[in-house]
């Protein structure tokens, strides 16, 4: 009775390892296809890239067409300011200057102060103090497994060295 059990417990792993079998090379079969269809379409968007690149490399290669100027310029320096008229000038007046030289830098200063206002807000102190609390726990944590590790393979050599001797 107990050698029927056995084979029938033999023939009912064969079964099970032969579906396993069966599930595993289906999977394998599909998931190439699947992946070479992905490396096909990968393919062809990679040589349409390429062919899109080599027209604009074309483009900017040829050399642009420069057409003569109209005008040439004959007179520089102090003559040629007193060839012309003060009529002819035209009069800026001083708060145009004082915004076109202060306004631009004035607009980085004061989006200089507000970043350093936000970096040392208590909120962000709180934040990256957290995180820094948080990554020096996690490196303690990564050196003590190393060093648990360490000890347990260095235990496990002296083993093996003295089951040797």
């Amino acid at each position: 009775m107990e050698i029927s059990v056995l084979v029938a417990a033999v023939g009912a792993a064969a079964l099970v390892l032969l579906v396993l079998l069966v599930v595993v090379v289906t999977v394998t079969v599909t998931r190439r296809r699947r992946s070479r269809a992905d490396l096909e379409g990968m393919l062809v968007a990679a040589q349409r890239e390429a062919d899109d690149l080599r027209r604009r490399l074309d483009a900017l290669a040829t050399p642009p067409v420069v057409e003569p100027a109209d005008f040439v310029i004959t007179q520089v320096g102090d003559h040629a300011l007193e060839a012309s008229s003060p009529d002819d000038g035209v009069a800026v007046p001083d708060r145009l200057v004082l915004s076109a030289t202060l306004g631009e830098p004035l607009v980085k200063v004061a989006a200089f102060s507000h970043g350093v206002r936000r970096a040392l807000s208590a909120e962000s102190r709180n934040r990256i103090w957290f995180e820094m609390r948080r990554e020096v726990r996690a490196s303690r944590r990564r050196r003590r497994q190393l060093r648990k590790r360490l000890e347990r393979d260095y235990r496990a050599s002296l083993r093996a060295g003295e089951d040797l001797a």
